[in-house]
């Protein structure tokens, strides 16, 4: 019998293997789709999902330090930033818990019936949300907690009551089995069946795509490039029965200055534009890479952002290292961009930031301007007039972010154009700030028109992420004891529901 394929987890600051780790195969999708397909027929208790967020909440804690220490060796991330990661990875599974508790995420509407109606008597319907069924998740190599095993995205599937296969991420392989471990755990320890969670790992495209294209598969959550993303999108949607994706991919992010704003708080935009690049080596999804400055006066922000942009740092992984360098390379040899700075290579995945300009007209002529450079560059387009602003961001693919940064002395009927015009193509409009830093609540909107997304009217970080992963359901003229507890008259879960178009949490009847 030949020898199970392995590959290696890669220290990247040093390119030296760490451990190896067994390759999942099709047997292994198909068992992991057999268990979850039977967890998720299997009669569970109204809401068991909070449960068992809260306990692999604490059991992620439970791991200590061994889980640091591994993360920041298969991803060269600082330890204090990985710690804060953590922080934010157990404290979504809890509010995912409290959201579900709450019951608004079913959205229950009850029209009762009216036998008298006339001319035809009118039924009684009642609708709600249901889990969608096995729901695949691909773990993101810029977060490998809070996007990975258990990150925003298998959370928000388990929350909706979905059982999760998690194909890990590669780049940190050790730190998916750890966290893995943690829900298994939580699994035994609540007397859940283990088929709601399976983990598998490998470097294949088979493998994904074979993940994908399993019949017992419902939906998709994916974090990462467009090239990947789109590629899993077209096999779930070449699939005999067609199944959603959602994809976040690819953001440029633009951000537009005012000379209002470069007149009163030029150094202090130069030195917060740079913090924004350069956080988390240039390789956070809302890193601003497009900055739309209106005026001729650009001489402070430039000088504050190019002093700013000093530390380089070590990116996940060679191949994105390397994918930068192509892509900043491009940039550099277009006609009619200038380098403000150039980056360069550090040991085995390591890199210094890079920054370009260029006039409106020249970003106007060039497709590749507008695409976007993973890792810590920006590229300055200089425009003369506010509408020459507006003509980039036509040309500029949906993100998801849009920033714009004035004063009260700029034209306000300009900001409010320049505002809609950024609206139109972000999923968050940022005004006098910066978009990296996703505030994981309620209101957030983590996503965007393509390709930022597949779908513009999602999100994957907050609790509206919860919708992605169900779909609705009506019953009509369904006897009450036939009918989930969300929807009975006695409204046993004591959750909101419309009911005649008034909204309660009392009972029908009574």
């Amino acid at each position: 019998m030949p020898d199970q394929p392995t590959f290696s987890a890669i220290n990247p600051s040093t390119g030296q293997s760490i451990a190896s780790y067994r390759e999942s195969t099709r047997a292994d999708v198909d068992a992991a789709a057999g268990v979850a397909q039977a967890a998720f027929t299997t009669d569970l208790p109204p809401f068991w999902q909070t449960d068992l967020l809260d306990t692999v909440a604490d059991r992620i804690v439970d791991l200590g330090d061994p889980l640091l220490e591994i993360a920041e060796a298969e991803s060269a991330l600082p330890r204090p930033r990985l710690t804060g990661e953590r922080a934010r990875t157990t404290s979504q599974l809890k509010l995912f818990a409290a959201h579900v508790r709450q019951g608004a995420w079913l959205d229950a509407v009850i029209d009762t019936a009216d036998p008298s109606r006339k001319p035809a008597a009118k039924p009684d319907l009642r609708r709600m949300n249901i889990p969608r069924g096995p729901v695949a998740v691909f773990g993101a190599s810029n977060f490998p907690l809070a996007f990975g095993t258990i990150g925003g995205d298998t959370a928000s599937a388990m929350a909706a009551g979905n059982p999760v296969i998690v194909k890990g991420h590669p780049s940190h392989p050790g730190t998916s089995a750890l966290v893995a471990s943690a829900v298994m755990a939580a699994l035994d320890h609540l007397h859940l069946p283990k088929g709601l969670f399976s983990l598998l790992q490998g470097t294949s495209h088979d493998l994904s795509a074979y993940l994908v294209q399993h019949p017992a598969i419902t939906a998709v959550g994916f974090t990462g490039s467009q090239r990947a993303g789109r590629a899993l999108f077209d096999l779930a949607a070449a699939r005999p029965r067609p199944i959603p994706v959602f994809a976040e991919m690819g953001s440029v992010n633009p951000l537009i200055i005012m000379p209002g704003a470069i007149k009163a708080n030029g150094d202090a935009i130069g030195k917060g534009l740079a913090g924004s690049i350069l956080l988390g080596v240039g390789q956070f999804c809302t890193k601003p890479g497009i900055l739309l400055v209106i005026g001729d006066d650009r001489r402070p922000l430039i000088q504050s952002l190019t002093a700013a942009l000093t530390s380089g740092g070590t990116m996940l992984n060679e191949n994105l290292r390397n994918n930068f360098c192509s892509n900043t390379s491009s940039i550099a040899q277009t006609p009619g961009v200038q380098t403000l700075l150039a980056g360069f290579s550090q040991n085995h995945a390591g890199i210094t930031p890079s920054l370009f300009a260029t006039e409106a007209a020249t970003f106007l002529a060039n497709p590749r301007l507008h695409e976007e450079a993973f890792g810590p560059a920006a590229l300055m387009v200089h425009c003369p007039h506010p509408q020459d602003a507006i003509n980039c961001l036509s040309h500029i693919e949906g993100s998801l972010t849009g920033s714009l940064h004035f004063s009260p002395d700029d034209d306000q009927k300009m900001v409010r154009q320049l505002l809609v015009a950024l609206q139109s193509i972000a999923g968050r409009v940022i005004i006098n700030g910066f978009p990296t830093g996703v505030e994981v609540s309620p209101a957030m909107v983590h996503g965007g028109p393509y390709p930022a997304t597949t779908d513009p009217n999602s999100t994957s970080v907050g609790t509206a992420a919860i919708r992605r992963f169900t779909r609705m359901i009506a019953y009509q003229d369904v006897p009450d004891t036939l009918l989930p507890p969300a929807l009975q008259n006695a409204n046993p879960l004591h959750i909101p529901r419309t009911v005649n178009n008034q909204t309660n949490t009392g009972s029908i009847g009574q």
